[in-house]
């Protein structure tokens, strides 16, 4: 499936008013959240030297830029469903990717569960989300954030735009900014927005990738792309200026996972799960974060709406699973998860510690590289490594995640294989290693009732027999196809759908 634009909305800053008559109150500091898609932390503050990402080096050197952050899940709506609840999606059973998007298939949230927003809301503050939610959970909107908004059949709610001249008269306010990040490629005026393309002469690509062009040229879109997100950021930090809330604001930047490409996107090694991840003070009055800093500490994408809370002085709540980056211990280990992905069913585990990598596959029944979305539409690097490897032009590196065979555990030493490219798990040496990770995982799937672990909503499959049609392979539809004969890809046009306005009835 490619993810189209359409739900992509562009705040036009240039245009916004300079007036404000609302005296700042210090005393609650507006939370913005910068939010990506689909983003590698490939920017000069993280040192790339390939391309100039001035706009977003200036957040780092107000505030503090993360090293080691790693999202709980390498795909968009299991890793936001976490994210604004504080909760791991799969604790919640939101796991499952595009989940809840039609009556019969929805999941609620317990009633003890506030999401993020909803507390920001309750506490005093304005709330808004200018792009995509992607939750895999049932909820009133209004509850969340009070602005109209649209949706799809598919890809869930999106709110409309709000122009930063009205939070002159809103604050405090928690808000998100969804911006393309990686998902830029997809825009028709993508290749005219560049204005000084990455010199795919000089592009490295990690050796898991064979040195094709195609898979070069993807790899320096992506690049491409990240200049693009430079200039957003610029424009959304002016906007704020100009409008004179920016020194009330503490802004949050961070990606929902990693950059879209083999073995990364939908999968727990760290070029799915590795993201920018920058808090930028500009009140200049929260002591805790220390301006031009590096953290190198593990950090989980769990804790940034718990985070965000604590800033705000608001009480985080016992149920949510998340952490305060400034006042807890940091983590020992980051758990990470990968379940259903559209039509694809696969059930993956990951420990991240700050040495090692542990992966629990569950399903060594199917290989790394069953049919996908990207397969359904001829994805160009997706279609290359298959021929790569039908014509033996892979080494055994580049080779090993297409084959038809996975091992039911692997682990990585990462500090010297920061790739993973060697798995140790059947090597005696590391066998206490191997078991230590192991148990770390073991324990967090009993303590957390980690819900991957049961079949999922017949509703929600039914969903997506009824969109990918033949495309379906996974067993768990067959029952499906003899119980509904003839649903098989009967809602295909909902991948073409536009997005529907809802009637503002707040």
């Amino acid at each position: 499936m490619k993810h189209k634009q359409i739900f992509f909305i562009t705040v036009f800053f240039g245009l916004i008013s300079c007036t404000s008559s609302k005296s700042f109150d210090l005393k609650k500091k507006n939370i913005l959240w910068v939010y990506l898609e689909d983003t590698a932390p490939l920017m000069g503050s993280y040192g790339e030297r390939l391309i100039e990402t001035p706009n977003i080096d200036k957040l780092a050197e107000n505030g503090v830029l993360y090293t080691n952050a790693f999202m709980p899940s390498p795909v968009c709506s299991a890793s936001r469903s976490t994210i604004i609840t504080g909760m791991m999606a799969t604790t919640l059973g939101l796991h499952n990717h595009h989940s809840s998007r039609t009556p019969e298939s929805e999941i609620k949230l317990p009633k003890e569960v506030k999401t993020i927003p909803e507390i920001f809301k309750e506490s005093g503050y304005f709330t808004f989300n200018n792009g995509k939610d992607d939750y895999n959970f049932s909820y009133n909107r209004y509850d969340l954030y009070s602005q109209e908004y649209m949706v799809h059949p598919l890809y869930g709610k999106l709110g409309l735009p709000i122009d930063f001249s009205e939070l002159t008269q809103k604050q405090p306010f928690f808000g998100q900014v969804q911006l393309s990040g990686g998902k830029e490629i997809f825009k028709k005026k993508f290749q005219n927005n560049i204005s000084s393309p990455v010199d795919r002469s000089k592009i490295k690509l990690p050796p898991y990738l064979p040195n094709d062009p195609v898979l070069i040229e993807e790899y320096a879109k992506h690049y491409d792309a990240i200049q693009i997100t430079d200039k957003r950021v610029g424009e959304i930090i002016k906007g704020l200026k100009e409008n004179k809330i920016l020194n009330n604001t503490i802004v949050f930047f961070f990606s929902d996972h990693g950059m879209r490409i083999t073995r990364n996107k939908q999968f727990l090694y760290d070029g799915g799960l590795h993201v920018p991840l920058i808090i930028a003070d500009f009140t200049n009055q929260y002591k805790p974060i220390l301006k031009g800093t590096s953290n190198g500490e593990l950090v989980s994408g769990l804790d940034i709406g718990t985070t965000s809370l604590a800033i705000a002085e608001i009480k985080i709540p016992d149920i949510m699973e998340g952490r305060n980056f400034f006042s807890d211990p940091p983590r020992d280990y980051v758990i990470s998860t990968r379940d259903r992905c559209d039509f694809t069913i696969d059930r993956i585990r990951s420990v991240r510690s700050k040495n090692f990598k542990y992966i629990k596959n569950f399903m060594t029944d199917r290989p790394y590289t069953q049919p996908t979305y990207m397969d359904v539409n001829g994805v160009e690097f997706v279609k290359t490594m298959r021929t790569l490897k039908d014509k033996g032009k892979l080494n055994s590196v580049q080779e090993r995640f297409l084959s038809d065979f996975r091992p039911s555990e692997e682990l990585y030493d990462i500090v010297n294989d920061p790739f993973e490219l060697k798995n140790l798990a059947s090597e005696p040496e590391y066998e206490p290693t191997l078991k230590e990770h192991a148990k770390i995982l073991e324990d967090w799937i009993l303590k957390t009732g980690d819900k991957g672990q049961y079949p999922e909503n017949e509703e929600n499959l039914k969903f997506m027999l009824e969109i990918w049609g033949d495309h379906v392979v996974n067993p768990e539809y067959e029952i499906l196809k003899n119980k509904y004969p003839g649903i098989s890809g009967s809602k295909k046009h909902i991948l073409k759908a536009e997005y529907q306005k809802v009637k503002f009835t707040n």
